[in-house]
């Protein structure tokens, strides 16, 4: 006869265990966008936090898991601006919405921004299936809907996958490289008001159909 007890319903995580994991989580965000993952500790992320490492432990098994973590949050975020891209909308402004959506997520979340380049550096190995289920995909989808609006005759025609690839370089910019964004240009007010002026009209000049 079976005398095991009967399963117990999984406990609900309190407010302060859910405040902990957002603790660390800003804390390993701040050390790995700064280090790498290479080049950040459990230690770093603890002092971070103002938790003690065996704290840090009881949340998470190590540094890796907390690396996974954050990155499984950030792709989500990551895909969100050209999932917006409508198929239904004028293709321009679809386009420079697009490019102005990703210089917003680099001025707002430039952690992140470096968190994902990082990964990506050093040939992603813990978002790779991510790279392949999720971003691959989309981005095939979206550059075949610009590929279709060039073959409209409403954009002008250019490689879809390179200028994806130019929008995220020329945004994501100025979160990678913010330092040196910062000492090439010390009015910080002025550098995503300007960045937002510059690229739309860069994108709208390689992307209007002559007439």
């Amino acid at each position: 006869m079976d005398n095991s007890p009967p399963d117990q319903p999984a406990r609900k995580t309190s407010r302060i265990q859910l405040r902990n994991r957002k603790r660390i989580l800003d804390a390993a965000l701040e050390v790995f966008s700064a280090h790498g993952y290479r080049g950040a500790t459990l230690d770093q992320i603890a002092t971070q936090a103002g938790l003690s490492k065996p704290n840090i432990l009881y949340y998470f098994e190590g540094k890796e898991a907390i690396h996974v973590t954050l990155l499984n949050q950030l792709m989500e975020n990551w895909l969100a601006p050209l999932e917006e891209m409508d198929d239904t909308g004028d293709p321009l402004e679809e386009i420079c919405a697009y490019v102005r959506r990703k210089l917003e997520m680099s001025r707002t979340y430039p952690r992140e921004s470096r968190l994902f380049a990082n990964e990506i550096l050093q040939g992603a190995p813990r978002m790779a299936p991510h790279l392949e289920t999720g971003l691959k995909p989309l981005v095939r989808d979206k550059a075949a809907l610009i590929g279709r609006w060039m073959d409209e005759g409403r954009l002008a025609r250019t490689d879809p996958m390179h200028l994806i690839f130019s929008i995220w370089a020329t945004t994501q910019h100025y979160a990678d490289f913010a330092a040196q964004v910062n000492v090439l240009m010390p009015d910080e007010d002025a550098v995503f008001p300007g960045a937002q002026a510059y690229l739309d009209t860069l994108f709208r000049k390689l992307l209007t159909p002559a007439d």
